[in-house]
């Protein structure tokens, strides 16, 4: 059985789903962690490692830059930060490049919220 293999949708259809994944990660890049809702953290972290494992043959590997820019197509400013500074200091770990923190509810609708930052 295949239960549960699949993306959160969170709500969304899908162009507008990986729209705010792709800011989400951008915002990760830039800022270096984001605070959102558990579920949308999770999300952004399957992308944001995805992003790193390409990133971390960048610097000798063209089709790597390509790959990163068509998973982030509109913000050039962060890709070079990936390749030149969050990439570089994750080259000898195997994996596991961000960390999700629990940050407990939300007083509105108290819905989980939680941290995702670099290791």
């Amino acid at each position: 059985m295949k239960h549960q293999s699949g993306k959160r949708k969170l709500n969304l259809k899908s162009a507008h789903r990986k729209a705010f994944l792709r800011n989400q990660v951008i915002h990760l890049i830039t800022y270096g962690h984001i605070v959102s809702t558990k579920a949308n953290v999770k999300e952004t972290q399957k992308l944001a490692e995805k992003l790193v494992t390409v990133a971390r043959k960048g610097a000798s590997d063209f089709n790597a830059r390509r790959k990163a820019k068509s998973m982030l197509p509109y913000k050039e400013d962060a890709l070079i930060k990936l390749f030149k500074e969050v990439a570089p200091r994750y080259i000898e770990r195997p994996g596991g490049y961000t960390r999700v923190i629990p940050m407990g509810k939300r007083m509105s609708d108290t819905a989980t919220i939680a941290r995702l930052e670099w290791v």
